[in-house]
């Protein structure tokens, strides 16, 4: 899959997985498995680089004597969600447009 739109696909996901519950990063990865390949290396940075523009929050619970990150989905985050929808639409278009061209030569 190209590389900027798996980018993409990947920042929604996570959100998306954020968004049915607060979470913490070995969940949201489990989470997200059955639909699009991740792994930690490829979901940390994606989880500080929404932090750092507000689309979740971050808070620590202890669990098992450890403290554990959980990520929460800000108003930011969801209306994000909803923009890529709205864009989704345009892209499925697109890919009707391209397929029907393909393979009705």
């Amino acid at each position: 899959m190209d590389t900027q739109l798996k980018r993409g696909l990947l920042d929604v996901c996570v959100l998306t997985a954020i968004k049915k519950e607060d979470s913490y990063g070995y969940k949201i990865i489990k989470d997200i498995l059955p639909y699009i390949s991740i792994s930690e290396s490829t979901l940390y940075p994606i989880l500080k680089r929404m932090e750092n523009v507000g689309f979740i929050s971050v808070y620590t619970v202890e669990h098992n004597s450890r403290l554990r990150k959980y990520y929460s989905i800000t108003e930011s985050g969801i209306n994000k969600i909803k923009e890529f929808l709205g864009e989704w639409e345009s892209v499925m278009q697109a890919y009707s447009y391209i397929k029907e061209g393909f393979y009705n030569e």
